[in-house]
């Protein structure tokens, strides 16, 4: 079994049982999903491309878009159906979508789907065929140089203290490539997670037709606390607290020009031509 598929298939029991970190996350992503794909056309139609139990899904129908999902966990996928019963799923991968070109007005990319794709250019012209002229894609991806990478490295020379899972010489070697390149790191749970930066993934969007509109940043002052921390279903009182007054500060600081530099996740709008 596909590596990844085991990965996801094992989280089908409890994939929405949202994690702090991901409840700040996603909390953010629908936010923007709602200002930027909102208000769609009468009869207008929507793709959430790696739906998971669909969150996406569920938030663009509720915006009143014809709505189909597409994942390689089949266990996610009937628990996306249950969930989300109006909407349509189906098998599939990014690479190649089960989709007739043209077919949708919008597409969501979220949960780090693109991390997982062995082949993130290929995904992302896939995503580009499936939209008609004028649409708009929404992609939400881990970010390069964040400050959690700072953590990593933090961890990495102190042994993997923090629980990151790699050591410094393997981080060196990921790391020793062009700056704007992606790179494959490996993430407890997860197994191995490509990141991305801006300007590398124009390059890749523009390969689809794409072009990108606007970028937000996300967990760019929650980065104070490593995100091995947060990860966990439920957080230490004084850690909570601490967290929830960050992710206010994260809210504002994201309005800030320049501050993605150092967030976790990265959010695309980008538009077919």
């Amino acid at each position: 079994m596909d590596p990844v598929v085991r990965v996801f298939d094992e989280m089908a029991g409890d994939y929405a049982r949202l994690e702090p970190w991901y409840e700040h996350l996603y909390a953010r992503v629908h936010a923007i999903i709602r200002d930027t794909l909102g208000q769609p056309a009468a009869g207008a139609t929507a793709l959430d491309a790696g739906c998971g139990t669909g969150f996406q899904s569920a938030v663009l129908q509720q915006l009143g878009y014809r709505t189909h999902g597409v994942d390689i966990s089949a266990r996610l996928l009937a628990v996306a159906q249950r969930d989300v019963p109006d909407a349509s799923f189906v098998h599939g991968r990014l690479e190649a979508l089960p989709y007739a070109t043209g077919s949708f007005d919008a597409v969501t990319c979220c949960g780090s789907t693109l991390s997982f794709v062995t082949d993130p250019a290929a995904a992302l012209i896939e995503l580009g065929r499936v939209l008609r002229r004028g649409g708009r894609l929404l992609l939400e991806v881990e970010h390069k140089w964040s400050a959690d990478l700072g953590w990593m490295a933090v961890s990495a020379v102190g042994g993997d203290v923090l629980g990151y899972g790699i050591s410094l010489p393997a981080l060196w070697r990921a790391l020793a490539r062009p700056l704007h390149a992606s790179c494959v790191l490996p993430y407890p749970g997860y197994g191995a997670l490509r990141l991305f930066t801006a300007p590398g993934l124009s390059g890749l969007l523009a390969a689809g037709d794409l072009v990108p509109r606007r970028t937000w940043g996300i967990h760019s002052a929650t980065g104070c606390l490593p995100s091995t921390l947060l990860h966990r279903p439920r957080l230490p009182r004084p850690m909570r607290r601490l967290y929830t007054g960050l992710c206010i500060v994260d809210r504002w600081v994201s309005r800030m020009p320049g501050a993605r530099g150092l967030a976790s996740t990265l959010v695309i709008l980008a538009q077919k031509r």
